[in-house]
């Protein structure tokens, strides 16, 4: 900054007048560069700053370079037949159910649709790394496992709940991951199940031995339950060659090659040819 003196004017010298004249112009500037710094104190200090507020851009993947393979799974022929469930051991599983329940190892729908059959890109797709998707859940109600067939993949958590009034035991017949069996009694947290290797897996309670379920853990997101209706849909799918498989517990697998186009839906369809025996 400057620094001023200021002197009284002396009206008998002009030197000293003419000093005067300079402080008064010099005091004159000084108070304006004051002002203008304390109306913007970065002017003083010479400082540039960025604009106040910075515009991001949320980036969204383009759904037209990815292709998707929609489909429904079907059968040909009689399903194998299955005794009703006798839970006439278990009281407090029995009474939610008028009729005494069918084993869900084959269940069908409309126009001889099959359910809880595993869609998956079983070649093609590349592995993907641990998932960060929302916990997979499994309840165990009624003394039966809802849903009967779940997937995941490596690393995502697998939660199972008890939201029956008896114990039950969780026990996953795994191979490539570690087998274990746990008891849960009833109020008690879920059972965290996280495997590290894909594998498709029987999962049963000990104490009630009518009680299966299915965890299917796979090394990406391609893969998909059958619905009601025997319906699927595997979005999100790169353009190139895949070869797609259809799982199911009763009748086995079918696999199929198909091509998938960028910004396409693709349709693949499956039948299994099923006898009763």
């Amino acid at each position: 900054m400057f620094a001023v003196t200021a002197t009284s004017p002396d009206r008998h010298s002009p030197g000293r007048a003419s000093r005067s004249r300079r402080a008064k112009i010099l005091s004159l500037a000084l108070g304006c560069f004051v002002l203008l710094a304390f109306v913007h104190p970065h002017f003083a200090a010479g400082v540039r700053y960025p604009a106040p507020s910075t515009t991001f851009m949320t980036i969204v993947a383009d759904s037209h370079s990815t292709g998707e393979l929609t489909g429904k799974v079907t059968y040909e022929g009689t399903p194998k037949k299955f005794k009703p469930i006798d839970m006439s051991a278990e009281p407090n599983c029995a009474k939610f159910y008028n009729t005494p329940p069918l084993p869900e190892a084959s269940v069908t729908g409309p126009g001889n649709a099959l359910q809880n059959v595993i869609v998956y890109i079983s070649e093609g797709a590349p592995d993907e790394k641990p998932s960060t998707q929302p916990v997979v859940q499994l309840t165990q109600r009624g003394c039966r496992y809802s849903p009967h067939v779940v997937t995941a993949e490596t690393g995502q958590e697998v939660w199972v709940k008890n939201a029956d009034s008896v114990t039950h035991s969780v026990h996953p017949l795994s191979h490539a991951n570690t087998e274990w069996n746990r008891s849960q009694p009833p109020g008690t947290p879920p059972v965290v199940i996280r495997y590290s290797q894909p594998e498709f897996i029987h999962v049963k309670c000990e104490l009630h031995p009518w009680m299966r379920g299915v965890l299917a853990v796979f090394k990406n997101s391609h893969h998909a339950v059958t619905d009601a209706n025997g319906g699927f849909t595997l979005p999100d799918l790169p353009p190139g060659k895949y070869t797609v498989t259809a799982w199911h517990e009763t009748y086995g697998t079918q696999s199929k090659q198909i091509v998938v186009a960028a910004g396409e839906s693709q349709p693949v369809n499956f039948v299994f040819k099923v006898t009763p025996y």
